[in-house]
């Protein structure tokens, strides 16, 4: 809204503008009157702006710890660290494992080959059968083998496949793709299974999370329009629309989760930064409003409205006193004081007398 000490370096503002832009004469002419730009009352839907203040947030978060304990032998990232899905961050001595898992293998390659020799002997038996040439039993007993060292085979496989993956364990890998936040072990530490070790947070995805008050929660919708801010952009403002509406309310602050898609801004967001939003609550679906221009704050309490009346004598200034209601969208709700329709002042209102000729030169 206007406010009374900026009457009138506004008008000075407002006079040398349209002196340039229509080579007028001197504003107080008693001939032309002063110019002035005027809009309309309106009437439309009225809307509560409602500031929520929130931050940007992670769709991803995790304190990253190893599955296995050991000794750091290899840290790959730092704080800052950009990294992708699968890549390798951290490494721990893998020495023992290894063996562990190289005699598991062996292992597993000795029976394979047993198995083989079995089932040889057993194809050779059954080629031999039907000439009599070996006994029945004997056929029997090489199957009962093959059966056997195929048991074994298995075992021998689990037991491999089991130390192959202790010996995974020892390697940690990027779960998603992010920036690694906090670093928290070096090279030559002992972990232990389950210690954090690094931070990773999620660069895509981002969201901005707002706790909103209790009130205002049925008069939300999903998908609805949301202006917001950063603190690290401050003047800008950017469009998001809500993309989840947590119904549950924080019984403590009696305020519930908005969480809203920020849309074509991704460049700019970072997990943790500041964010304020704007919402617009509807309040009634029909009132009158004008221009946030067209209204002046006087110290005293009053708010007034020039409006333009056409009369004998030409074009009027008309001093009005109105009650105003919500602000939303650069304008201003009128509760009384003016009719729908009526022409007011927006440029040239600082300093109008009641009665005094104007000149309309500009409107909307």
């Amino acid at each position: 809204m206007s406010t009374f000490p900026s009457r009138l370096s506004r008008l000075l503002f407002s006079s040398a503008l349209l002196f340039a832009l229509f080579g007028l004469p001197a504003a107080g002419s008693a001939d032309d009157g002063v110019p002035v730009a005027v809009d309309s009352v309106r009437q439309q839907a009225i809307f509560r702006e409602v500031r929520v203040t929130g931050s940007v947030t992670s769709p991803h978060v995790a304190q990253l710890s190893p599955a296995t304990s050991g000794l750091v032998m290899r840290l790959l990232v730092d704080e800052g660290s950009q990294v992708e899905a699968g890549d390798l961050l951290l490494e721990l001595d893998s020495e023992p494992a290894e063996y562990l898992w190289r005699a598991a293998e062996a292992q597993r390659k000795q029976v394979a080959s047993e198995l083989a020799d079995a089932e040889r002997r057993l194809r050779e038996a059954q080629r031999l059968a039907p000439q009599q040439s070996i006994a029945e039993t004997a056929v029997r007993s090489l199957e009962a083998e093959v059966a056997q060292d195929q048991a074994a085979l298995d075992r021998a496989s689990a037991d491999a496949g089991y130390q192959h993956a202790l010996l995974e364990r020892h390697s940690l890998r990027a779960p998603f793709a992010g920036v690694i936040s906090s670093k928290l072990t070096d090279p030559g530490e002992w972990i232990n299974q389950g210690q954090g070790v690094l931070e990773l947070v999620a660069t895509e995805g981002l969201r901005l999370d707002f706790a909103v008050a209790g009130e205002y929660l049925a008069a939300l919708t999903p998908d609805a329009p949301v202006e917001f801010s950063l603190q690290a952009h401050p003047g800008e403002r950017f469009a998001g629309k809500v993309q989840t509406i947590v119904p549950v309310t924080d019984p403590g602050a009696r305020t519930f989760l908005l969480r809203v898609a920020p849309g074509a801004t991704d460049a700019l967001l970072i997990p943790g930064m500041a964010a304020y939003a704007s919402l617009r609550i509807p309040e009634r679906e029909d009132g009158l409003t004008v221009p946030r221009d067209a209204t002046l704050n006087y110290p005293d309490g009053r708010v007034l409205v020039w409006t333009v009346e056409t009369g004998s004598d030409g074009q009027v200034a008309r001093e009005n006193v109105v009650q105003t209601g919500a602000s939303f969208d650069g304008r201003v709700e009128i509760l009384g004081g003016l009719q729908a329709g009526a022409q007011v002042v927006v440029q040239g209102n600082e300093a109008l007398a009641d009665g005094q000729r104007v000149r309309v030169v500009g409107g909307r």
